[in-house]
C-alpha cells in the first residue's frame, strides 16, 4: 500500500474503555456487563471506518511514547492506517476515553484528551513542513477534523493558509465541545457533522427536529451541515436547500462511535461521487448497522 493518504484524520487517537450492560441503568447502578478496551477517539474511529471503505487515511494526532502508545500505534498500523505523521511525545501519556452504556443508551463518559490538547499545533506540522504540504503548496485532499483540539487551535485552522485548499469535514466530538466549532460557522468553512443537541449549542437554542436545526445553522453562516437526531430524521443543509431522510429502524446495542461511523460513511460516499441524498442514505445505513452491533458497512 502506498503511503500517500487520501484523507487526513486530525484529532483524538486513544484507547476507548467501554463498559456495556444489557440492563437499564441510572445514577448509582451496579450491574453485570462487559468491559472492553479498543482503539478509539473520534479521528481514529473515522479513519478505521474509512479504511473499511477502501480509503487510505493518515492520522494526525498526539500519542505518548509509553507502552500504551506503542501498542496503539501498532494496532493502527495493523489496520492499514498511516501513522507516519503522528506526533509521539516523550512527556505526554497516551490519552483515554471511558464510557458506560446501558440498555437505555449512554449513561456517562469522560474523555481524557489532555495530551492532544497539550501537544497543540505540533500535530499539524506535517501539513506545513513539507511532509504533506506547505503554506505555499497546501495540502489539497480531504481533512476530517474533530473538536477535541483546543478552541484556539480550531480557530487558527479555520483561517490557516495551510488548510485553504482542503475539503474540510468537522465534528465537535461531544455536545460539551460543540461551541468550539463556531469559528467554522462564522468563516463559512467546511461541512459540520453535528447531532441535534450540538446544533442547539451552536445556535444557543433548542431544536425539536433536524430540519429546523440545519436551516438555522445555514442562516447563521454555516456553509453546509449534517444534523442527526438518533433514530429520527437526519438533515443535510446547504445554501441550495435541505435533504432529509429517516434512518433504518434497528435494535440499538451500542452508541459510542456511531456518529464517527456516520461521518466516515458519508465522506466515503461523496468521495466516489454520490449525490447528497445517496451519501446521506449510505451514512444512515452504516450508522444503523454499527449501532445494531455490526461493523458499520
Amino acid at each position: 500500500m502506498t503511503n500517500a493518504p487520501e484523507i487526513l484524520c486530525v484529532g483524538s487517537v486513544l484507547w476507548d474503555v467501554i463498559g456495556r450492560s444489557a440492563s437499564h441503568m441510572r445514577q448509582g447502578s451496579d450491574v453485570p456487563g462487559r468491559i472492553t478496551r479498543l482503539p478509539g477517539g473520534v479521528a481514529l474511529n473515522i479513519a478505521m471506518t474509512l479504511r473499511r471503505f477502501d480509503m487510505r487515511p493518515a492520522l494526525l494526532s498526539a500519542v505518548g511514547r509509553d507502552p500504551e502508545g506503542d501498542e496503539l500505534i501498532a494496532a493502527c498500523t495493523r489496520m492499514g492506517l498511516i501513522t507516519d505523521h503522528v506526533y509521539r511525545s516523550d512527556d505526554l501519556p497516551t490519552d483515554r476515553y471511558m464510557a458506560v452504556e446501558g440498555a437505555n443508551g449512554l449513561i456517562a463518559a469522560i474523555a481524557d484528551a489532555h495530551s492532544l490538547e497539550a501537544a497543540g499545533a505540533k500535530i499539524l506540522q506535517p501539513v506545513k513542513n513539507g511532509a504533506l504540504g506547505t503554506p505555499n503548496a497546501p495540502y489539497e485532499g480531504i481533512v476530517a477534523l474533530d473538536g477535541n483540539l483546543t478552541e484556539g487551535l480550531l480557530e487558527d485552522i479555520s483561517h490557516d493558509p495551510a488548510f485553504a485548499q482542503v475539503d474540510l469535514r468537522v465534528a465537535p466530538a461531544s455536545p460539551g465541545k460543540a461551541e468550539r466549532l463556531l469559528p467554522f460557522v462564522t468563516a463559512q468553512r467546511g461541512l459540520l457533522y453535528v447531532n441535534l443537541e450540538e446544533a442547539g449549542y451552536l445556535c444557543q437554542t433548542e431544536f425539536s427536529n433536524s430540519r429546523d436545526a440545519a436551516a438555522r445553522l445555514i442562516e447563521r453562516g454555516a456553509r453546509r451541515v449534517l444534523v442527526t437526531d438518533g433514530g429520527r430524521t437526519a438533515c443535510d443543509g446547504a445554501q441550495d436547500g435541505l435533504v432529509a431522510l429517516d434512518p433504518p429502524e434497528v435494535l440499538v446495542t451500542r452508541v459510542t462511535g456511531a456518529g464517527d461511523t456516520f461521518m466516515a460513511a458519508h465522506i466515503a460516499a461523496e468521495r466516489i461521487g454520490a449525490d447528497r441524498e445517496a451519501a446521506l442514505q449510505q451514512a444512515l445505513n452504516a450508522a444503523a448497522i454499527y449501532v445494531s452491533g455490526g461493523t458499520g458497512l
